[in-house]
């Protein structure tokens, strides 16, 4: 199916797969509005404040004795606790307790919500790094002192355990814990999809996402294949370092925003994308291979996979006769030599131009490069 039209999206012919909870729908509506497809697998799920038994009892750990200073590592996460305690009738304490604290924010976020419960922060590092936040502290001095360390998703094992060898008494406060999905089945078949080649790029916004989505082609015994996409094929994206550290443990490369923002990262995937989008001139057509399509003298084909895979084969070196032992070898399933033919045949259809791909009898196919 051919369609014709002026301006084509940037992600228009890719597919992405998503594996976030909390902000899966506004990084998807963002890939969407560029054109790409969204498959959804989330690969965690959030435990529900009011039933968070852990953050509960960090609470009331936190209001049984004065603390000397509290770091709020998010904003979200910052309200979310505070919304909690609340539901508990534990609001008016805490923040009083709070209030009497040294109120340290990591970026301008968590400066906002501190600010937003009626409370002030006393430092917020320029960088908004967990590790300009600790290291103000260690110069500061904490031997003694009782901090608490709103946590948000994930354990900080290093600012903790620095602020613990130091001489300080931590108090670790879980909010928005990530556990694994309820339903495993659409992290499942978005795996099957990225080791069939139907995924062209997986963006990450956490790191507990990134470690599940591993650990399930672990258990299921599809590791290895799984990170040979990611590391040659499938493009990997990561809002920051952190949310990396999974993946670049496997030696998966990955793309990285500037900024540590959803928006950022939908606008780095499409970058990435586009750019290492192959480009060539065949039978006088200008072709742009995409991920799941192909642009044809500024035309959007769609193209099926078998097709598609056969395609990518043929413009890894564009003129190159393929034979049909290669190209077989390539589609998704394997098959016979007919199953080639049968794929070239719908290539052809897709594109809209039959001369674009030549046969060489007794030889194979090759695109019709101009030299």
């Amino acid at each position: 199916m051919t369609e014709q039209s002026p301006s084509i999206p940037s992600l228009a012919g890719f597919c992405v797969g998503i594996t976030a909870a909390r902000r899966a729908d506004e990084l998807g509506a963002l890939l969407v509005r560029k054109g790409a497809v969204v498959r959804y697998g989330p690969a965690i799920r959030i435990v529900p404040l009011a039933d968070d038994t852990e953050l509960h009892a960090a609470t009331a750990r936190l209001l049984d004795e004065p603390v000397d200073a509290v770091v709020a590592t998010t904003g979200i996460g910052f309200r979310g606790w505070v919304e909690a305690a609340e539901g508990w009738g534990l609001g008016e304490e805490l923040l009083a307790r709070l209030g009497r604290a040294t109120l340290l924010a990591r970026g301008p976020k968590a400066r906002g919500a501190i600010r937003a419960a009626g409370l002030s922060e006393q430092y917020s590092p320029a960088s908004e790094s967990n590790a300009e936040l600790l290291q103000h502290l260690l110069r500061s001095g904490v031997d003694g002192m009782r901090i608490a360390v709103q946590l948000h998703g994930e354990p900080l094992p290093y600012f903790v355990d620095s602020l613990r060898e130091a001489g300080a008494e931590v108090i670790e406060v879980p909010v928005y814990r990530w556990v694994g999905p309820a339903d495993p089945g659409p992290l499942d078949r978005l795996l099957d999809a990225v080791l069939d080649g139907a995924i062209d790029a997986l963006p990450f916004t956490s790191a507990p996402a990134a470690a599940s989505t591993l650990a399930m082609a672990r258990r299921t015994g599809r590791q290895a294949a799984l990170v040979d996409a990611l590391t040659h094929r499938v493009l990997v994206a990561c809002v920051g370092p952190i949310t990396a550290a999974p993946l670049a443990a496997l030696g998966i490369p990955t793309v990285q925003p500037e900024r540590a923002r959803i928006g950022a990262l939908a606008r780095a995937v499409a970058e990435a994308l586009v750019a290492r989008s192959p480009r060539l001139r065949a039978a006088g057509r200008q072709i742009e291979l995409r991920g799941q399509a192909a642009i044809v003298d500024g035309h959007l084909c769609e193209v099926a996979p078998a097709p598609m895979a056969v395609l990518r084969a043929l413009a890894a070196e564009p003129g190159r006769v393929v034979s049909r032992r290669e190209l077989t070898a390539a589609l998704p399933s394997g098959g016979e030599e007919h199953a080639v033919e049968t794929a070239i045949g719908r290539l052809r259809t897709s594109l809209g131009e039959s001369r674009l791909v030549q046969t060489v009898v007794k030889r194979g196919y090759r695109l019709a490069v101009e030299r």
